[in-house]
């Protein structure tokens, strides 16, 4: 009996490195919060997302609250863009531009 090879089986992951995280941004937006729509050339730059993987550099220090599933506001200056199984929203960004984390009390 044959075994598959492991890479058959195995599903690819993105681990960020280093003090990094990796964020899928959020949409950007079509309409402003008073209604009105925007031509589809235009957009409003959207500078928020979810975390969805922390480097374990960050993960292990207490200087950075930064958890995986957190809705964050970020500087996408310094942001490398991932082209991941074709979700053109992930960016690999320095934990440094990360300047809030959106939290319910």
């Amino acid at each position: 009996m044959t075994k598959p090879s492991s890479s058959a089986s195995a599903l690819e992951t993105i681990e960020p490195i280093g003090k990094r995280v990796l964020v899928r941004k959020d949409e950007d937006r079509k309409v402003t919060k008073v209604g009105i729509h925007l031509p589809d050339k235009l957009e409003i730059p959207t500078i928020t997302g979810r975390i969805v993987a922390v480097s374990t550099h960050v993960d292990n220090d207490d200087d950075y609250p930064i958890h995986k599933y957190d809705r964050v506001l970020f500087n996408p200056k310094n942001g490398i863009p991932v082209d991941f199984e074709g979700d053109n929203r992930l960016f690999v960004i320095p934990v440094e531009d990360v300047v809030a984390v959106f939290r319910k009390e």
